[in-house]
C-alpha cells in the first residue's frame, strides 16, 4: 500500500494470519482474559471511562485512570496480579514484522463493541523510539486513520480486517492515528462479535549485547 500522507515507516500487512492462525491466536487471547479480567480505563484528571474496554499481557501493562493518568505498569489495574505472560502467537508475530531485536515488553488486548472508537492520538509513552508498534486485528472491522506528525495533518483511512497486521516505525511510529467506528456483524470470528486490537510495544531502552 502506497499512503501519500502517511511518513515513513508505515506498513500494512492485509491478511498476514489466515483463518487457522486467527482462530489460534483468538484462543490464546482468550486465555490471557481469563487471567487478566478486562477493565474500563479512565481519563486522566476528568475521569471519564474509556468506550473500550481493555487488559494487558507481557511484563508491563499500559493504564490510565484520573489520579495517575497515562502508564506502564507490573500489576493489573484491578486485580493488583502481575499480567499473564505474552503468548508464543504474538511474539512470532513481533519476531517476524517489528524489524527490531528487543522482544515487547507489553501487549494491549482492547476490546471494540458496537458504537466504540478511538480518538486520534501518538503513543509515546514508551522509552524506545527505535521498536515499533506491531499491531493485530481479529474480528470485526473498523475504519483505522493514519496521519502525520501533527493532529491537524491529512489522514488516510482505511478499513482493518480480521488477520490484518500494522506496523508503525520509523517516522511513523509518533503519528496520529486512532479508530473512526467498528463495523458490526461483519466477522463471525468469535461469539459476541466486536474487534479485538493487540498492540505490541517495547516499553524500556533496548540495550544491544
Amino acid at each position: 500500500m502506497t499512503a501519500v500522507n502517511v511518513p515513513p515507516g508505515f506498513d500494512y500487512i492485509p491478511g498476514a494470519l489466515n483463518l487457522s492462525a486467527q482462530l489460534e491466536l483468538l484462543a490464546a487471547v482468550n486465555r490471557v482474559i481469563a487471567a487478566a479480567p478486562l477493565f474500563t480505563s479512565h481519563m486522566p484528571k476528568s475521569g471519564a471511562p474509556m468506550s473500550v474496554r481493555m487488559t494487558n499481557c507481557g511484563p508491563l501493562g499500559w493504564v490510565s485512570d484520573k489520579e495517575c493518568g497515562y502508564r506502564y505498569q507490573a500489576e493489573h489495574l484491578e486485580t493488583g496480579m502481575p499480567w499473564p505472560p505474552m503468548p508464543d502467537e504474538l511474539l512470532d508475530l513481533w519476531r517476524r514484522y517489528s524489524k527490531f531485536e528487543g522482544l515487547p515488553e507489553a501487549c494491549l488486548v482492547n476490546l471494540y463493541g458496537a458504537g466504540t472508537k478511538m480518538g486520534s492520538h501518538r503513543d509515546f509513552d514508551e522509552k524506545e523510539p527505535r521498536a515499533p508498534v506491531v499491531s493485530v486485528s481479529l474480528g470485526d472491522d473498523a475504519v483505522f486513520h493514519i496521519g502525520g506528525l501533527k493532529r491537524s495533518d491529512p489522514k488516510q483511512r482505511m478499513a482493518l480486517r480480521s488477520g490484518d497486521v500494522v506496523v508503525l516505525g520509523g517516522t511513523a511510529r509518533f503519528a496520529y492515528h486512532g479508530v473512526d467506528r467498528v463495523l458490526p456483524g461483519t466477522s463471525n470470528l468469535g461469539p459476541g462479535g466486536g474487534r479485538i486490537n493487540l498492540t505490541m510495544r517495547r516499553v524500556t531502552k533496548w540495550e544491544d549485547t
